[in-house]
């Protein structure tokens, strides 16, 4: 056997094994989550004119504090047209045009009007060009809105729209084809004996993909039969396989074999890490492969740390790995040996707990934790209150 390979190798290999996906323009209406495949250019300067930041009335600074005779109004999308003279004011809106020749914006709470006679009663803008938004003020015309590899979030499409951009150039949606392996599975919500278990795996890989630009191909159940796993793989047609079970060293693990015989080949094969020491990677024609181990706390994990970032550097993102952030301990740990841990834990008031009990097959200890504690290969013992790594999944 190869010596296991550590977790940041494996994953800088799997993303440098495979480009990007091809470009396809879309409308911005239709590209929230997508990763920028060419960068977003403001088309427009925004705010295109100097705007009122509050309802008041635009004066010359100089004037302060009045009297001043009001002579218009200027609202958003129905600018005051003349120009402001010395002794001159103008009702104005928030976000509407401020008049030629003014420069300032005294707030309506501090003013006393008597009809067309308008005078500073408050303390009034310090400065010229107070409760002004000045042109230019978020961005000028020909500024990166967004740049490639970065994904359009709700956000990144207000500022995109904002700046007159109507489509954005992006990777076409990624498809996955899923396939879980084993003679003892059987469809949830059917009978299941003694011997038989409700296949989970599918379902929960859709749903940690349910937020990036997917195509899902669902291959169903496949036996433990290497001529209906070579056939199924073989007819695949997808950017990425992924599997789960049947990716380790038992007489009954034919993922590997049957990925050959259609054709496949191996690129690296069992992770310096627990749970999921098994995963396999390679490739089958053009697209990736990824076995996963079969039990499900496994599955999730290899899933986090490389399926889900594999998908994201296909569609583009310049960033496709989870990011760690830290919490304090809520027990003690002993020091860890050369794989990396991935240990389920709750976080609750900040601190991170961990689960007593971390076998690879316990799905509710993976449904009632919030976090993985990260246990770097030969971490020392760690005490009670101490910081951490960890990684939110929920």
């Amino acid at each position: 056997m190869p010596p296991l390979l550590p977790v940041a190798e494996a994953q800088a290999r799997l993303i440098a094994a495979f480009d990007l996906l091809d470009t396809e323009t879309l409308p911005i209406t239709e590209a929230l989550g997508r990763w920028a495949a060419a960068p977003v250019i403001a088309q427009r300067t925004q705010p295109a004119r100097d705007l009122s930041a509050m309802d008041g009335y635009a004066v010359r600074h100089a004037d302060l504090p009045g009297p001043l005779a009001l002579i218009g109004e200027s609202a958003a999308g129905r600018p005051f047209e003349g120009t402001l003279s010395a002794g001159e004011t103008v009702r104005i809106f928030t976000g509407a045009a401020l008049p030629a020749g003014a420069d300032t914006v005294m707030i309506q709470e501090e003013v006393a009007r008597d009809g067309t006679r308008v005078m500073l009663v408050g303390e009034g803008p310090k400065r010229q060009g107070g409760n002004v938004r000045r042109r230019g003020l978020d961005f000028a015309q020909g500024d990166t809105l967004v740049a490639v590899g970065e994904r359009l979030t709700p956000a990144r499409l207000a500022v995109a729209a904002t700046g007159g951009v109507g489509s954005v150039t992006v990777r076409r949606r990624v498809r996955v084809a899923i396939a879980a392996t084993g003679d003892e599975l059987v469809e949830p919500g059917t009978p299941a004996g003694p011997d038989a278990l409700p296949e989970s795996n599918r379902l929960l890989l859709r749903a940690l993909l349910a937020d990036l630009p997917v195509e899902v191909v669902d291959l169903g159940i496949l036996p433990d039969s290497l001529d209906t796993l070579t056939g199924a793989f073989a007819a695949m047609h997808a950017d990425l396989l992924v599997t789960t079970g049947g990716a380790s060293v038992g007489d009954h693990d034919l993922v590997r074999p049957a990925l050959e015989a259609a054709g496949g080949t191996i690129d690296f094969w069992r992770i310096a890490l627990r749970p999921g020491k098994p995963l396999m990677a390679g490739r089958l024609g053009p697209a990736a492969v990824l076995g996963l181990p079969g039990n499900p706390v496994s599955a999730f994990v290899t899933a986090l740390l490389f399926v889900k970032p594999l998908v994201a550097h296909l569609a583009g993102a310049a960033d496709p790995f989870p990011h760690s952030t830290r919490a304090p301990l809520g027990e003690a740990l002993p020091p860890n040996d050369h794989r990396t841990d991935y240990l389920r834990a709750e976080l609750r008031d900040g601190v991170a707990h961990v689960a007593t009990i971390q076998d690879s097959s316990m799905l509710l200890t993976l449904a009632r934790a919030g976090c993985l504690i990260v246990r770097p290969p030969h971490a020392p013992a760690a005490e009670r209150g101490d910081s951490a790594e960890i990684l939110m999944i929920a």
